[in-house]
């Protein structure tokens, strides 16, 4: 993950196109379900109050749902406190195991994660197990980080992603600090506490007041950064773990910033190939020639952007964030020639479009959900600080040589969060989950978000995890339709059975 504004969601934004798993069927039938009861067992001390507290669950939609109330800051359990929400979809039989899932973001709702996951899961998972889903602090349905208005992102949003002088560098980065003012003035000390750390600890809450001595755990993309923080906290209370589409938590801001520019690049670079052998390709009919035909047309939006629907207008920003959109899955490829034959003819509509479905963008101006500022308020406090403006320009070169397309913007987001406002307190913690038992960490050989060799870096770093690999395209790996990945991951969650590391598919 990048580290600075144009840090790319590492969420699964692509549900209004792709055709993922949508909850339906299980809709009509909600089986029963008995409240949970607290895990009677000792509490950490000084949060007795939190790990035995009485819920009040209640239907919502076709779950169970209930407000926890955690503290604010761990440290100081008496103090503040701030809630979250938790979603239940029952077994379909006999409930034995709650499995906890997150889609990533950070920013993600796992709430509405869970709706997909409960019909994505096989049937025999589903038999035995609960999806949870928990909106992390911060996050959707629990207390939302407040920050900019809609029309202040907005501006952020289209703002430019690679500054070319000192005047534009310096709005640059007072637009990323104002984010952060905004977060502590809109949200008080909540916006210093939402690292990672403390969210994988509300996990842990939520864990013994359903009732389970693990935890069970289906982490995407960001949410294969929790799981490992979870493990790492409570390697005595890991059940079973699968981690997909893993992030690599050593990587400074300038390897992350890299690692994400060589993989969009190799995403892009898979989309030409492809787009060329068709008719009507807008790049062309050579992919090399048509990649840096892309680059040169956003260089282009730099000094003139594009007339849109609504008078809006394609900056080079949002056209950043409108490619970027459609890499995530090769399902989505035809959005982005139908973006860029649009756009080569003057019409940015599409693109602003897409940049509006990654960032949530209703047609009225509102955002669907804050997670294009809580990205940033999440690192910050999980990766403090990064280079200088000189140690940015001196790692250009190698940037643009990685990825003509995206290397600028994202040798920029290597600022990391030096002008981030907010101190942290709670920065990654090293992660080995030394004592855990066997945990799936899953890579998809050309995902853009989080490039494979995360994937690998990540199973090396957990003293129990094996390596499972997709070979493809698109991020992340269990929806992707690969059904050995689907039996694999099945099969481990129903029985625990562990495939062979190294296994590919």
């Amino acid at each position: 993950m990048t580290r600075a504004r144009t840090t790319l969601l590492l969420v699964a934004v692509l549900a209004l196109f792709v055709g993922v798993a949508v909850y339906a069927a299980y809709a009509t039938r909600l089986p029963s379900y008995d409240d949970p009861t607290p895990l009677d067992a000792k509490a950490p001390a000084g949060l007795e109050a939190f790990y035995q507290q009485d819920l009040s669950w209640s239907a919502c939609d076709d779950a169970r749902c209930a407000w926890v109330k955690v503290p604010v800051d761990y440290a100081q359990p008496d103090g503040e406190t701030t809630r979250i929400r938790v979603a239940v979809h029952p077994a379909t039989e006999e409930s034995t195991r709650s499995i906890f899932v997150n889609p990533g973001g950070p920013g993600g709702s796992a709430i509405d994660y869970a709706k997909q996951m409960a019909t994505s899961l096989g049937d025999g998972v589903r038999e035995q197990a609960d999806v949870v889903g928990v909106d992390p602090r911060g996050v959707g349905l629990s207390t939302p980080l407040t920050c900019l208005s809609d029309a202040d992102f907005d501006r952020y949003a289209a703002g430019d992603p690679d500054p070319d002088d000192a005047t534009e560098i310096s709005t640059f980065r007072k637009d990323f600090a104002a984010i952060g003012e905004a977060c502590a003035q809109g949200s008080g000390d909540l916006a210093a506490h939402v690292s990672t750390v403390e969210v994988a600890r509300d996990m842990d809450v939520v864990r013994a007041l359903l009732g389970r001595a693990t935890l069970d755990w289906f982490g995407a993309s960001y949410g294969t950064e929790l799981g490992s923080v979870y493990a790492e906290l409570f390697p005595d209370r890991v059940g079973r773990m699968v981690l997909d589409g893993a992030v690599d938590p050593t990587l400074d801001n300038v390897e992350s910033s890299f690692a994400q520019a060589t993989g969009f690049q190799r995403a892009l670079t898979a989309y030409a190939k492809d787009c060329v052998t068709s008719d009507g390709c807008p790049i062309g009919d050579d992919a090399e020639a048509g990649v840096a035909k892309i680059a040169a047309f956003l260089q282009q939006l730099d000094a003139a952007p594009l007339d849109a629907d609504g008078g809006r207008q394609l900056t080079e920003g949002l056209a950043f964030y409108g490619v970027a959109v459609t890499l995530y899955d090769k399902s989505t490829w035809p959005y982005l020639s139908q973006a860029l034959k649009a756009a080569f003819d003057g019409d940015g509509s599409v693109l602003v479009a897409l940049s509006d479905a990654y960032f949530e963008r209703r047609p009225d101006g509102s955002y669907g959900s804050n997670m294009g500022q809580v990205i940033s308020a999440v690192n910050c406090l999980d990766s403090p600080g990064g280079l200088d403006e000189a140690a940015v320009e001196a790692q250009i070169p190698r940037f643009e040589a990685a990825s003509p397309v995206f290397g600028r913007a994202l040798a920029w987001g290597a600022l990391g969060c030096s002008d981030w406002p907010i101190e942290s307190a709670n920065p990654l913690p090293e992660i080995d989950g030394s004592g855990a038992p066997p945990i799936v960490v899953i890579g998809t050989t050309n995902d853009p978000a989080t490039p494979y060799e995360s994937a690998q870096a990540l199973a090396a770093q957990l003293e129990s995890a094996v390596l499972l690999t997709r070979e493809g395209d698109g991020h992340t790996a269990y929806m992707s339709g690969n059904q050995c990945i689907t039996k694999a991951v099945d099969t481990y969650l129903l029985d625990g059975t562990v495939p062979d590391d190294g296994k590919r598919c």
